[in-house]
């Protein structure tokens, strides 16, 4: 069966994480994703973290089931050839910062000459006007920029912490991916092509806003509540390890007391509601944790469970890889890459009955696909010789 997307082309020219990503989900749902890259150095995450025989992890992951075409875009040959394959695609990403890729000849005036129906999208860190508009950007920029380092703050010191997870750039990808299916269904109800727009710094503030900001979602006077304030790990140390485990409903908390043999707490009149729990968390958590020190990780979530609990034990990620319920979901799968050797990655996180995402492909070589791409462009044998003779295209 093919994927979702299949049929559609997707010309791609982001580096790094965000926009890979976005274009990496497309291409999991059977999108044909173009993964255009600089002749002899290709994304600079091609080259990052942990390697083995010269392939990147995270490259390899962010980038299955894409073809890669190696060309020279600050040539003229080169922009050409890519305006050839704009002719035959429906979606254009690019993440470079604001005016540059018009400075390059590709700005969306003149790809949309080529091609009205053409989905232009571009990922930007800021946004494409204000005072940060135009400096560089890294995920860590964001996490400050967005307010989410305050609100990861250590609770005791209050300084700022970084999440460990390059959380903005990710969720940008994610974004990214949804609004481009829903530009390509709106084209196919008549709206025809238009261009989206995604910063990292708006998707980061729109994702936590929710609780992170829900002291300040109420204008005036009157807010009560702000999570982040009494906002809690929920890490428990037991006698042999951690787990997790919380209370929000009065079922719950009564499901609690009961596995943890403390009808006592029942009575305390700052825990009765679930806004008491919330407002006094600091000093039920402690509480609980006194106790869950006295007994084994196994026997607090088996008594948890018993009482319909939420709970669960705080894997490494070793242990990951073979619990129960990841297995029970098929989650992690193994593969060969052809220069790495064997591999493993998740599935596609979502399952869709008739058309389903897959992993078909491991990620590109530079330029792997160039002479293929060309073709499909409608460039004859000759044109793609002279554009590999002369150093335009690599393959």
């Amino acid at each position: 069966m093919t994927g979702a997307l299949d049929g559609v082309r997707v010309v791609d020219l982001t580096t790094m994480i965000s926009g890979p990503l976005a274009t990496r989900i497309l291409a999991d749902q059977g999108a044909d994703v173009i993964k255009v890259e600089r002749v002899g150095s290709g994304d600079l995450v091609r080259h990052m973290g942990a390697m083995r025989d010269g392939v990147s992890a995270t490259f390899a992951t962010v980038n299955r089931n894409k073809r890669s075409l190696a060309l020279d875009l600050k040539s003229d040959p080169g922009r050409q050839a890519l305006l050839r394959l704009i002719e035959s695609s429906d979606v254009f990403v690019q993440n470079f910062r604001p005016g540059a890729i018009e400075r390059m000849g590709l700005g969306e005036d003149e790809l949309r000459r080529r091609n009205p129906r053409l989905v232009y999208v571009s990922i930007s860190g800021f946004g494409e006007t204000g005072p940060y508009a135009h400096k560089r950007v890294y995920d860590p920029v964001v996490q400050a920029l967005s307010g989410l380092a305050t609100i990861q703050a250590d609770r005791d010191s209050g300084r700022p912490r970084m999440m460990r997870l390059i959380i903005p750039d990710k969720l940008t990808g994610v974004t990214a991916a949804q609004a481009i299916t829903a530009a390509l269904f709106a084209r196919e109800r008549g709206a025809g092509g238009q261009h989206v727009r995604l910063s990292m710094l708006d998707a980061a503030i729109a994702f936590q806003w929710p609780e992170g900001m829900a002291s300040h979602t109420w204008v005036g006077e009157g807010t009560r509540g702000a999570r982040a304030r009494f906002a809690q790990d929920l890490v428990f140390e037991t006698a042999d390890g951690y787990i997790t485990a919380g209370a929000v409903s009065d079922d719950e908390w009564n499901g609690l007391c009961r596995a943890v043999e403390r009808p006592d707490w029942l009575e305390d009149e700052r825990f009765s509601t679930a806004a008491g729990r919330v407002l006094h968390a600091g000093e039920r958590m402690s509480m609980l944790q006194e106790v869950l020190r006295q007994r084994t990780s196994e026997e607090w979530l088996r008594r948890f469970e018993s009482e319909d609990v939420p709970c669960a034990p705080i894997l490494s990620k070793d242990e990951l890889l073979s619990h129960p319920q990841i297995v029970a979901n098929d989650l992690i799968h193994e593969s060969r890459h052809p220069r790495g050797g064997a591999m493993r990655q998740p599935r596609p996180a979502e399952r869709l009955s008739a058309t389903p995402s897959g992993i078909r492909g491991a990620a590109p070589a530079l330029g792997e696909h160039t002479r293929g791409v060309l073709a499909d462009a409608g460039l004859s044998e000759a044109e793609i010789g002279e554009l590999l003779a002369r150093g335009v295209a690599a393959a």
